[in-house]
């Protein structure tokens, strides 16, 4: 799915408040505790490298999928838990079979193949063949500058954006959603990591088969087409392309830690991943992190005030079906409101501040968490965001009014350049990054289990519409067919 790489999405909702000067002593203690035990007796980077050699992928629907949820569930077994369950739900899961991109001008036989990866959720069987149309980035403003012509015919997007300031982008689901509803047949598009990387992913808003079949090619790629667009155009494309989809079951991994009372905070982070590489950084580098998170405070033989769950999901990156289900059951069992809060690590890396959006009492709240962190490690800088973004296991929550945070760091640009694509693999991961992230993690995630009060509640739902709105998530929404407030224009 999306990720917005400071990379860490979501926010939160609801007024914290804390008497920060008789609680910072306390959690100093505590935390320089975690730093020490992170530092010495850290696991995840040794147990992500085992992950990746006798694993592999970790898609969902997968043998290796099931294979991940099994190593998840032991080690977390392992590390002391008693309270570790799995929470199956049935996922239409879609898996990549063959597929090829062709393209000739129209007024020659001279065909040109061009390497190409399917975008999940693409239909089954496909054999396509159209004039292409270059819609740009993809934005709906772009579509609907040429919607007279784009109806029929194939199109083609950047995934990124190009040529543009202050412009938002939308995922590549969206711009899918988008091509359907301007009538097209199918979409290319275009990486814009440089070089030959291809990238997949999910073209589908709803983790269902799409209509049309979507494709991506590299940016060398790209670039080619357009040049032949510009020189030889018009131009047709063909692709022909054989996927499989079908019912199968998948399983979050839950380990919960009780706490004095039945009040929760949640930390979890996606556990699949695509299948051209291992998903060393998506999500292995989250996922890893939140069970190392979990070793520690078992180490440390912690008993917050509020129950925590350790949460790895599956299915994420075919529509966040894993957390889906997760809120749903929360919901259906009346335990969404003994949520307090959850804290999201996707791609989550070396974490210099907190991405906690709403109230300024948050920002206070974590500033205060921060200040507590920064008198212990002084590389940790403390900064402070309010930004909301959706497409990854946090937005369920977030929709229902749950209050969500995450740490916000950086990937060197070699590393956000494999991206869903086949050079995601461990040697990309950065040991002592990621032990950061362990570290960093486990305190803000002590602060939220021990503060003495966290004050408000669960915004209501017209709250939440209001600040979606805000944030300016609507259109997304929209598009994503996940807006239930009407007026969905």
């Amino acid at each position: 799915m999306k990720k917005i790489i400071l990379v860490a999405l979501a926010g939160g909702l609801f007024f914290l408040t804390a008497a920060f000067n008789s609680e910072d002593k306390k959690w100093e203690k505590t935390f320089t505790r975690f730093d020490t035990e992170v530092r010495k007796n850290s696991k995840a980077y040794e147990t992500l490298g085992k992950a990746t050699e006798t694993i592999g992928h970790r898609l969902t629907g997968s043998a290796n999928g099931e294979k991940a949820e099994e190593y998840a569930f032991n080690l977390l077994k392992s590390y002391g838990f008693s309270d570790v369950s799995y929470q199956p739900f049935e996922v239409e899961a879609w898996m990549r079979d063959t597929v090829t991109l062709s393209i000739v001008p129209s007024s020659s036989d001279n065909f040109r193949e061009v390497p190409v990866v399917s975008l999940a959720h693409s239909p089954v069987e496909a054999n396509l063949k159209g004039e292409i149309v270059d819609v740009g980035n993809g934005l709906e403003e772009d579509f609907e500058a040429l919607k007279d012509k784009i109806k029929g015919k194939i199109v083609l997007a950047n995934i990124g954006l190009v040529g543009v300031t202050g412009k938002k982008n939308l995922h590549r689901s969206e711009k899918t959603a988008l091509a359907i509803k301007y009538g097209a047949d199918g979409i290319v598009m275009v990486n814009q990591a440089p070089g030959k990387i291809l990238l997949t992913g999910t073209a589908s808003v709803t983790g269902a088969i799409i209509s049309i079949p979507a494709v991506c090619v590299s940016s060398d790629s790209g670039k080619e087409i357009r040049g032949w667009l510009k020189d030889e155009g018009p131009l047709q494309a063909h692709v022909e392309m054989h996927n499989i989809s079908k019912k199968i079951k998948a399983r979050n991994v839950i380990a919960t830690l009780k706490g004095r009372s039945d009040e929760k905070v949640i930390i979890g982070g996606h556990l699949d991943s695509w299948d051209l590489a291992t998903g060393a950084i998506d999500n292995g580098i989250g996922s890893f992190a939140v069970m190392d998170i979990a070793r520690a405070f078992k180490a440390l033989k912690i008993k917050p005030e509020r129950t925590i769950q350790f949460v790895l999901f599956m299915g994420e990156e075919q529509g966040l079906l894993g957390s889906k289900h997760f809120v749903s059951e929360l919901k259906r069992t009346g335990a969404i409101d003994k949520v307090s809060y959850m804290m999201n690590l996707d791609m989550t890396n070396d974490p210099k501040g907190i991405n906690a959006f709403g109230k300024a009492e948050m920002t206070d709240f974590f500033k205060g968490v921060g200040d507590a962190i920064h008198n212990i490690d002084p590389a940790y800088k403390n900064e402070q965001a309010n930004r909301a973004g959706l497409h990854s296991d946090h937005q369920p929550f977030m929709l229902e009014g749950i209050p969500v945070a995450g740490l916000s760091g950086t990937l060197a640009p070699d590393v956000i350049q494999c991206y869903h694509a086949d050079c995601d693999n461990f040697d990309l991961v950065n040991k002592e990054q990621l032990e950061n992230t362990v570290r960093i993690a486990s305190m803000c995630l002590f602060a939220l289990s021990d503060a003495k009060k966290l004050e408000g509640q669960k915004l209501s739902d017209t709250k939440t519409r209001d600040y979606l709105i805000s944030q300016g998530l609507k259109q997304e929404l929209v598009i994503g067919q996940e807006w239930r407030w009407g007026d969905a224009k």
